[in-house]
């Protein structure tokens, strides 16, 4: 991994000044995205249980077998 990084490190340092603000957004709309995946699989994560009852059910055995 630190050889990617490297790499790409040497690959910013060569771009011209002016698209370094492009780069710059561009990482902070990847972690923004990054971040915003983490929260929706915690919030489905912590959802399970609240559903539970609902999903495992007698009623609804018929539909566990499609």
């Amino acid at each position: 991994m630190l050889a990617n990084a490297e790499i790409l490190i040497e690959k910013i340092q060569a771009l011209p000044p002016e698209r370094l603000a492009e780069v710059d957004d561009f990482v902070d709309f990847l972690r923004l995205r990054e971040r915003e995946r983490s929260l929706t699989s915690m919030a489905a994560q912590a959802s399970v249980p609240a559903f539970a009852q609902v999903w495992d059910n007698p009623d609804d055995e018929a539909y566990d077998a499609l």
